[in-house]
């Protein structure tokens, strides 16, 4: 199982830095390759360029959330919600809390 995960083309988990506007605001934006491959995937699927749908999603964090306190995490999870990682990745079932008896 290890050798899937540590067998993995290092080119794939490089860190690429790529300055974008996020309205209005010039940043830069650290991710892994395959990262920014999928959000690329994301905004051909949104009709629109990368650094247009990075915009538009870091408004409606804004919108929804008052500010983006970690927008590259944001964007992870986001591509794992666009892969369908979620849906395959069953919840963790918790213990039931040991009950006391009193004595």
């Amino acid at each position: 199982m290890c050798q899937i995960f540590a067998g993995q083309d290092p080119s794939r988990y490089e860190y690429v830095t790529r300055r974008v506007r996020l309205n209005g605001q010039s940043t830069s934006v650290r991710l892994e390759r395959a990262f920014w491959r999928i959000v690329d995937q994301m905004a051909i699927k949104d009709g629109v360029t990368t650094p247009a749908f990075l915009s538009k999603l870091h408004s409606e964090v804004l919108e929804q959330h008052g500010e983006a306190t970690n927008f590259t995490s944001l964007l992870r999870c986001a591509c794992m919600i666009h892969l369908g990682e979620l849906q395959q990745i069953p919840e963790p079932v918790t213990a039931p809390s040991p009950s006391f008896a009193a004595e």
